[in-house]
C-alpha cells in the first residue's frame, strides 16, 4: 500500500507537468440555460389569534330634563249616594194658649116655647 500510493502521486505529477504550454484563447461564451419552472404556492397559513377587546368607553353626559307633560282629562261623575235613614219623629209641641171668650149672645124674644130648656156652652 506504500508503493501504490506513492506510484499514484507520481503519475499525477508527471501527467500535470506534460500538459503544461501556453494558454489558448478563451473560448466562446455558453448559452444560458432555460429559466426553471416557478415552484409550487405554499400552503395558506392559520389564521392568527383573536385581539384583545378594547377598554370601555367613558359614560355619556346625563341628559337634560324633559318638559311637564299636559293636564290630564276631568274624571267622571261619582255614582249617586245611597238616600240616608228617615229621621226620628220630633217630640210634641207645647199646648197652645187659651182661646179668646165668645161674644155674648142676643137676647131671646120674650115668648118661650118650650119651658126649662137650658143650654150649656163647654169651651174646648
Amino acid at each position: 500500500m506504500k508503493y501504490s500510493t506513492l506510484s499514484i502521486v507520481l503519475l499525477a505529477v508527471l501527467g500535470l507537468g506534460a500538459c503544461t504550454g501556453p494558454a489558448g484563447p478563451q473560448g466562446d461564451r455558453g448559452y444560458t440555460g432555460s429559466t426553471g419552472n416557478t415552484g409550487y404556492t405554499g400552503a395558506t397559513g392559520a389564521t392568527g389569534s383573536t385581539g384583545n377587546t378594547g377598554n370601555m368607553g367613558y359614560t355619556g353626559a346625563t341628559g337634560e330634563a324633559g318638559t311637564q307633560g299636559s293636564t290630564g282629562a276631568t274624571g267622571a261623575t261619582g255614582n249617586t249616594g245611597n238616600t240616608g235613614y228617615t229621621g226620628a219623629t220630633g217630640e210634641a209641641g207645647a199646648t197652645g194658649t187659651r182661646g179668646a171668650t165668645g161674644a155674648k149672645g142676643s137676647t131671646g124674644s120674650g115668648t118661650v116655647t118650650s119651658p126649662g130648656s137650658t143650654v150649656i156652652v163647654v169651651p174646648k
